[in-house]
């Protein structure tokens, strides 16, 4: 019993030592954070990971990185700041003192009446594991950013945060608008033109011709070496069939890009695609899509993918309209259940023939090919929005492994 008292005694200055201080330095009328500054903290810690993320995969040289770790750190100090309490004016030594008193009192009093002494000697309960981000939480953490940025118009952070988020979601139409924003509040930042190029790309079905080429341009005019804006003027010129200037930009952007990564494999295979073009050969892949491994677009493939079709069952033909949205989805078998890769279509294109691979992960670290079994699912839903809803019609595969034959998806169940 000596060892529980000694113990007890800690524990017991161990809670002074951390109620005693706070009360002496914060008003009763402390502000606390909101839920939206603790959603924008979650959102800046998790590009703070992806930024590092694409640092190591190599779409980022080492001052991209650094400059938009920067920025990204600052913008956390400042939301901190903003969520802090204020300091007290006055001193509030009667009541630490009171509670200083209190706390071991009611401590004492308290286990004498509840107490049991026999609870020492059983096994401490395991640690509940920590709760899944799902992607129903980063849509509305993502949200509550965009309702943020309308109260801070003129935060170019903040608008690149969210324009980097919107993209993860595969939202490129409002990705566009953020980054729109944010290239507006800072025109000389070389990197936000070529993440704006890269996502106006996507929503031409990947060509980087007309106002996307235009963006890359000026980003090189700021910044000759900037490695996706190199990669994606590459992209244009083998659009155009230039194909000498489409080996220049992609040599500078090897040169530039870390030797062992998958961007640099990605551009070596371009390459080798454009030489191939350039003499008068065949092409090791279609004209029309060079494999140049950009951050959205990541068009390297790996053969961990799933293809396969899908269809509507016909009893549920009449519930849905020629304009309703269709995600087409692979996640974990066992695992977070947070999509893996998506695609986004429309009823009118049904049946889809579809693949889904390591080009579409919503994260760098929440790819296909580092998941042995993965279960594969189609959603029809009237709102558009990714977050499942009552009433969106759905289909679903069986746990299944990448890499393996064409499957065939059927929606034919409604979302309760």
């Amino acid at each position: 019993m000596t060892v529980f008292w000694i113990l007890a005694a800690g524990l017991t200055v161990l809670a002074l030592c951390l109620l005693l201080p706070a009360l002496l330095r914060t008003r009763p009328d402390a502000v606390v954070r909101t839920d939206a500054s603790q959603a924008n903290l979650t959102i800046l810690r998790a590009q703070l990971a992806q930024l590092d993320a694409e640092h190591a995969a190599g779409s980022l040289d080492a001052d991209q990185h650094r400059s938009a770790r920067a920025e990204i750190a600052r913008r956390v100090l400042d939301e901190e700041a903003v969520a802090a309490p204020p300091r007290r004016a006055g001193a509030a030594r009667t009541t630490a003192l009171s509670v200083g008193l209190a706390v071991p009192l009611f401590a004492l009093v308290g286990y004498g009446f509840l107490g049991n002494r026999d609870a020492l000697s059983a096994r401490p309960a395991v640690a509940a594991p920590e709760a899944e981000v799902t992607p129903q939480q980063v849509t509305a953490m993502v949200e509550s950013l965009a309702k943020r940025m309308q109260q801070r118009p003129d935060d170019p952070v903040g608008w690149t945060l969210l324009a980097r988020a919107y993209g993860a979601l595969q939202r490129f139409p409002e990705a566009s608008q953020a980054y729109a924003r944010a290239v507006d509040l800072s025109p000389k930042d070389a990197q936000l033109l070529a993440d704006h190029a890269d996502v106006l790309a996507m929503l031409q079905n990947r060509s980087v011709s007309g106002e996307p080429a235009r963006l890359v341009a000026q980003a090189l005019q700021i910044d000759p070496k900037n490695l996706k804006a190199l990669a994606l003027a590459g992209s244009a010129a083998f659009e155009q069939k230039d194909f000498a200037l489409a080996i220049t930009r992609w040599t500078l952007a090897r040169q530039l890009a870390p030797a062992d990564s998958e961007f640099a494999a990605g551009l070596d295979s371009s390459i080798a695609e454009a030489r191939a073009l350039a003499a008068g050969g065949v092409a090791v892949a279609p004209a029309s899509a060079p494999s140049v491994p950009a951050t959205a677009t990541a068009s390297t493939k790996s053969s961990a993918a799933v293809t396969g079709r899908v269809t509507l069952a016909p009893a549920l033909a009449a519930r849905v309209a020629p304009t309703d949205t269709v995600f087409i989805f692979a996640r974990a078998a066992d695992g977070p259940r947070m999509p893996l890769a998506i695609l986004k279509r429309q009823v009118s294109d049904l049946p889809i023939t579809f693949t889904l691979d390591d080009s579409q992960a919503m994260s760098p670290e929440m790819k296909l090919s580092k998941f042995a079994s993965v279960v594969v699912g189609a959603r029809i839903s009237k709102s558009g929005q990714a977050t499942p809803t009552a009433g969106d019609l759905t289909g679903q595969s069986k746990p299944l492994a990448a890499g393996g034959p064409a499957i065939e998806l059927v929606i034919d169940s409604v979302q309760p």
